[in-house]
């Protein structure tokens, strides 16, 4: 059961998100739909929550742009690219690999996406970034134990 709370959790943190809490899950003894949808779940929580409060983040990010004029971060600076070259669906699809699922959706809605377009391209990528993870490290996992074998 603890398990099943630290990938839920590590989902829905920043930074680790579905890319670590998936593979955590596996390597700590999960099945491989388990955690899929476990690692899913609690990253998909915390976008559509952060998509519910856009506009309060929205008027802090705006009022700290008027008073702190800083040159945008190597982060940002690569969402507005991919913005700029593929739109909502490339921000989604590649943001949580590059830049990380919570602040592509943050981005997406701040350069002019609708709610619905945003939750529903991050929520298919981490759907599908989810099962790619999962299924990497149950080959990995396979082939770790596969060679181990083989040499025992």
């Amino acid at each position: 059961m603890i398990t099943y709370l630290l990938v839920f959790l590590a989902g829905a943190t920043p930074g680790f998100e579905v890319l670590v809490a998936v593979p955590l899950g596996i390597l700590r003894g999960m099945s491989l739909p388990a955690a899929v949808v476990i690692g899913f779940a609690g990253n998909a929580l915390t976008i559509v929550l952060e998509i519910l409060v856009f506009q309060k983040l929205k008027n802090w990010w705006d009022s700290k742009k008027k008073t702190d004029v800083k040159p945008p971060s190597k982060r940002t600076a690569r969402a507005e690219k991919i913005w700029q070259s593929y739109g909502v669906p490339g921000l989604a699809l590649l943001g949580p690999i590059l830049i990380g699922s919570h602040l592509a959706a943050f981005l997406a809605l701040a350069l002019g996406s609708s709610k619905s377009k945003t939750a529903s391209w991050l929520l298919i990528s981490l759907a599908l970034w989810s099962i790619v993870f999962g299924t990497l490290t149950v080959l990995g996992v396979d082939a770790f134990f596969w060679t181990r074998q083989k040499l025992v």
